[in-house]
């Protein structure tokens, strides 16, 4: 076989992987956002959309573990220069099926690492979209009549196989998202 045919057909190959990859329909991004407060603390609700494809759910119900990551900075405005940073968090929802129980553990770092265990895979996935109450920072720590930028964003970690398996499933970086910052001015 000459080294010609090998280049067309690896060439192919490529070619055909390319056209089979999975295609997400629309980018993830972040919705349904309310900055509020308690007594002491600034306080955010949001949701993640169109996050889970076809190959994430399967990857979840064969048992790989999922995290998504939340990343919430807050900036004090200042006029004619830099806004400040206040506050930077970083949070995670994480996922597991275990498939003897034939449940799905949910742990949620904003909740002191609860783990929140369902049967259902769609309020799994509600679960693992959807921040509730996250505290951003201390109301004393904020300037009354203070000018502020609340951004987030949300992040799939990259898929931690073992030992020399992410060479072989090589394909799963493919479902990887990151969503666009938001971001929400308000005044304290």
């Amino acid at each position: 076989m000459g080294k010609g045919n090998r280049g067309i057909r690896a060439t192919i190959f490529f070619i055909i992987l390319l056209l089979t990859a999975p295609a997400q329909a629309k980018p993830a991004y972040l919705s349904d956002v309310v900055v509020t407060n308690t007594p002491n603390h600034l306080i955010v609700y949001f949701s993640v959309n169109d996050c889970f494809t076809v190959e994430m759910n399967r990857a979840i119900e064969s048992g790989i573990e999922t995290t998504f990551t939340f990343y919430i900075r807050l900036y004090g405005k200042r006029d004619y220069w830099w806004d400040m940073k206040v506050a930077d968090k970083e949070i995670s929802h994480s996922v597991k099926y275990d498939n003897l129980k034939k449940i799905y553990e949910v742990r949620l770092s904003e909740q002191n690492n609860k783990v929140i265990s369902v049967k259902d895979f769609d309020e799994a996935r509600r679960l693992m979209a959807d921040v509730v109450a996250a505290k951003v920072i201390a109301l004393r720590e904020l300037k009354k009549g203070g000018h502020y930028q609340l951004k987030m964003m949300a992040q799939l970690d990259k898929i931690r196989l073992p030992l020399y398996l992410h060479y072989i499933f090589f394909f799963l970086s493919l479902w990887d998202f990151e969503t666009d910052w938001y971001s929400i001015d308000f005044r304290y």
